[in-house]
C-alpha cells in the first residue's frame, strides 16, 4: 500500500561509528589506567613496571592525537577501520595486563568493552573477529604474563583454577553483554526505521490533503479571469453569430470556457480546508471511504452498523484514521476467503470499529508480537517464500493510536476462523460536536 525509502534497506550509515566516540572513550581509558598504575605502584608501593607501562599508555593517547589530527571530530569511521582501532585497544590493554599479572589481575574484565562496542554498532562478522582477538588475548594471558604487582620481596601465587575461572568469566560475560548488545541496539534500529516511514507516511497524507486546498484556492483565483473571457465570449457571440466566418470558432470558444468551468468546479470540490462540509466526515462517511478502494478485488465487504440512539459521530477529516483504518481493510480483505465484515458502533463514551476476516487468522508466533515493526501476518515459513517489509501494521497501529485509539487484535474463538481487529476511541477524540444532541 504503500512505498518506503531506500533508508529501510540500506544500513551502512549504522555501522559507521563516530571517531569522536572511540577517542573520548579512550582518553578515559588513558586517565584510568595512568591513576591505576600511579596508585598501584606509589599508593600500594607494589612492583610495577611503571616505564613500559606508560609507554603502552603512551601509545594510546598517541593514537587519539594521530586520529583528531588525521580525521575531523565528526568523522564516521567504516566497519573495518572501526574494527582495526577497537583491536588495537584490545592489544593495548592485553599488553597491560600481561605486565601486571595476566588474568589474576582484577581489571582484565576490560577486555570485553571493546566487544560490546563493537557489538552495539558494527556488523556481525566484524564482532565475532573482535570477539575472537579478545578471547584469544585471554587465552595467551591465562597461560604467559608477567607475576601479578605486589609488595616488594614477596610473591602472590594465583591458582590456576582461580585463573581458569576467570577466563570462564571473561568469555562469558563477554558472549552474553555482546549478544545482549546487539539485541538491544538491532531492535532500536528497527523500530527507528519504521518510525521514520511511519512519519513519511503521515506526512504523505498531509500533503495530498494540502493539495486539495491548493487546488481549490486556484480554482478560485481563476474563476474571476474565466468569468471575464466567458462573458466576453458570448458578447462576441451575439455580434458575429451571424457571420459564417466565426461561427465555428465562437461555438468552440464557448465550449472550452464551459468546460474550464467544470474543471475549476470539481477542483473547488476537493478542497477540506476552505469548504466547512469537507472538513466533517460523519462516521459512515468515513466507513464508505476508506472501504471504497477494496470493493474490487473479489471479496464482500459487508458494514453492520449497530443501532444507537445517540447521533452519529462526526469528526474531522483525518489522514492518521484513512490511512490506518484503510490498511487494516486491505490487510483483512488479503487475507480473506470470501467475505470482511465491519462493524461499526457508537455511544456516549467510545466508537468502536470492528474488522472480521475469514480468512487463516494471525499465526500464533505473529499474534504475540502484534505492534512490532517489520511483522505481518504471515507465519515464518511464509515469510521465508517472500512477502512485503511488514511495516504496513505498525505504520497503521501506530498512526491510530496518535488519534487517541486503541487496537485489539486477535482470532476469533474456534470453530470460527479468521482475525478479529477492533479499534475504538474516546467519543470525544472522534466527535467534533460532543455526544450530548439525541436523535
Amino acid at each position: 500500500m504503500t512505498a518506503f525509502p531506500s533508508f529501510l534497506d540500506d544500513h551502512s550509515i549504522r555501522h559507521r561509528l563516530r571517531l569522536q566516540t572511540l577517542t573520548r572513550l579512550r582518553w578515559l581509558a588513558v586517565i584510568g589506567q595512568s591513576v591505576t598504575v600511579l596508585v598501584i605502584a606509589h599508593g600500594y608501593g607494589f612492583d610495577v613496571p611503571e616505564l613500559f607501562c606508560f609507554a603502552l599508555i603512551a601509545c594510546s593517547a598517541w593514537m587519539n592525537v594521530f586520529l583528531s589530527v588525521r580525521f575531523p571530530a565528526a568523522h564516521r569511521l567504516p566497519p573495518l577501520g572501526a574494527t582495526a582501532v577497537l583491536s588495537f585497544d584490545v592489544l593495548q590493554l592485553s599488553g597491560l595486563l600481561f605486565m601486571t599479572g595476566g588474568l589474576a589481575n582484577p581489571f582484565s574484565v576490560l577486555l570485553c568493552v571493546p566487544v560490546i562496542i563493537s557489538s552495539a554498532s558494527q556488523p556481525v562478522r566484524h564482532t565475532l573477529s573482535l570477539g575472537l582477538l579478545s578471547v584469544t588475548a585471554a587465552t595467551i594471558l591465562a597461560f604467559f604474563s608477567l607475576p601479578l604487582p605486589w609488595y616488594p620481596g614477596s610473591t602472590f601465587e594465583v591458582p590456576f583454577l582461580l585463573i581458569a575461572g576467570v577466563w570462564i568469566a571473561i568469555v562469558s560475560t563477554m558472549a552474553f553483554t555482546a549478544f545482549y548488545s546487539f539485541q538491544v541496539s538491532a531492535e532500536a534500529n528497527q523500530l527507528a526505521d519504521a518510525l521514520a516511514a511511519t512519519e513519511l507516511v503521515l506526512q504523505r497524507e498531509q500533503h495530498i490533503s494540502a493539495l486539495d486546498g491548493l487546488a481549490a484556492a486556484a480554482a478560485h483565483e481563476l474563476g474571476t479571469p474565466l468569468a471575464t473571457i466567458q462573458l466576453v465570449a458570448r458578447e462576441m457571440e451575439k455580434a458575429l453569430l451571424d457571420d459564417p466566418r466565426f461561427t465555428d470558432d465562437l461555438m468552440l470558444l464557448r465550449s472550452q470556457t464551459e468546460r474550464c468551468r467544470d474543471i475549476l468546479r470539481r477542483l473547488t470540490s476537493l478542497s477540506a480546508e476552505d469548504e466547512a462540509h469537507m472538513v466533517r466526515l460523519p462516521l459512515r462517511s468515513l466507513i464508505e471511504e476508506v472501504i471504497a478502494p477494496h470493493r474490487e478485488f473479489g471479496i464482500d465487504i459487508d458494514v453492520l452498523h449497530s443501532e444507537s440512539d445517540m447521533r452519529e459521530t462526526i469528526g474531522r477529516r483525518n489522514p492518521a484514521i484513512l490511512f490506518g483504518l484503510g490498511n487494516l481493510i486491505e490487510n483483512a480483505v488479503d487475507f480473506a476467503e470470501n467475505r470482511v465484515t465491519v462493524t461499526v458502533s457508537h455511544d456516549r463514551d467510545r466508537v468502536e470499529i470492528s474488522i472480521d476476516d475469514d480468512g487463516p487468522g494471525f499465526a500464533p508466533d505473529v499474534l504475540t508480537q502484534i505492534g512490532m515493526p517489520f511483522m505481518n501476518r504471515r507465519s515464518r515459513q511464509d515469510r521465508d517464500k517472500g512477502g512485503g517489509l511488514g511495516l504496513g501494521l505498525f505504520i497503521a497501529k501506530t498512526l491510530l493510536e496518535r488519534s487517541g485509539a486503541t487496537l485489539e487484535f486477535a482470532n476469533k474463538p474456534l470453530p470460527g476462523t479468521g482475525a478479529h481487529v477492533k479499534v475504538s476511541w474516546p467519543r470525544e477524540k472522534m466527535d467534533l460536536f460532543g455526544a450530548d444532541k439525541v436523535l
